[in-house]
């Protein structure tokens, strides 16, 4: 029997960039929010992160004073994840390790009432893999937000071939609520966003990876010749290189497509540790402020 209890209360697993965006968003909409972090320092930083976040909007006159406090009001730090057995809604927000989500899904299962909904928000794994043996696996399925999670208007909804429908009609309420767009998707590496991203974004580091064109002028162009409010490089490196090499490996290999075969480049990159704009040099070098002083002009310059 379908169990439709109205969503009042989100845990989230995980307060990194992910998790505290998507605690924010639900917290700014009304919801009780808990959040689970195993590290201290992260937790720290995601929920001062929050804080600025909210800070920047009220100096901006989109946030009111009252809005700002009553945000924060909401947000409540976790214990343990035991915390989290009278929760709605868990939303899972961990890094892209499947072994790690599996673990914390199992977890999950065991802790959390049996009418909780159970997301995963990745942007490539495998759900029906993430929540395989699970007895609640009915009210468990993918929920992918974009970064950053508080801006960005998107959320992919993944349901695995053992999701229930009325699991998919309370997660569209949801989304609905905190005032996100959704597309539903099948369980398929990469969903739709990441689908077609991938290969355009690989495609423009093969132009420089060829000399057919520099990384600067391929950002320019693909700004001012497709409207995109980032180029590839740039974006690449507002998400990380690590992520992305993940992603597209991933992807690569359970589709055995070409078009998502990572450039050797790529794997370089990551391997001198040039992972983007989180230290400091990716594509582009950035200063403590976040701003581009330097640039990579050929391929012999990755170490330099």
């Amino acid at each position: 029997m379908a169990d439709n209890r109205e969503i009042k209360k989100v845990g989230v697993v995980g307060c990194g960039t992910m998790g505290s965006g998507i605690v924010q968003v639900c917290a700014q909409n009304g919801y009780e929010t808990i959040v689970s972090e195993a590290n201290e320092d992260i937790l720290k930083k995601g929920l001062a992160k929050i804080d600025a976040f909210l800070t920047k909007g009220l100096e901006r006159g989109k946030v009111t004073q009252q809005e700002k406090e009553s945000t924060l009001g909401r947000i409540k730090a976790a214990g343990s994840m035991n915390d989290l057995s009278d929760c709605d809604l868990v939303i899972e927000a961990v890094n892209e390790n499947i072994d790690l989500k599996r673990k914390i899904f199992a977890q999950l299962d065991e802790i959390c009432s049996d009418h909780t909904l159970l997301c995963t928000n990745t942007s490539n794994l495998c759900i029906m893999e993430i929540t395989q043996g699970l007895k609640k696996a009915e009210k468990a399925l993918g929920l992918h937000f974009f970064n950053p999670v508080p801006l960005m208007k998107l959320v992919e909804i993944a349901p695995s071939i053992v999701t229930a429908s009325d699991t998919v009609k309370a997660i569209i309420n949801f989304i609905k609520s905190i005032g996100k767009e959704y597309v539903v998707v099948k369980d398929t590496p990469g969903f739709i966003v990441n689908r077609l991203n991938s290969p355009y974004t690989l495609n423009a580091i093969r132009l420089f990876e060829n000399g057919i064109a520099s990384i600067e002028d391929i950002d320019k162009a693909v700004k001012l010749g497709l409207n995109f409010p980032m180029g590839p490089f740039e974006l690449m490196d507002f998400g990380g290189l690590d992520m992305m090499y993940v992603s597209v490996k991933g992807r690569y290999e359970e589709l055995l497509e070409p078009q998502y075969s990572a450039p050797v480049l790529l794997k370089r990159m990551v391997l001198a540790g040039r992972l983007g704009r989180k230290v400091g040099k990716g594509w582009y070098e950035y200063n403590e402020k976040g701003e581009k002083i330097g640039v990579l002009k050929t391929t012999k310059d990755i170490e330099g």
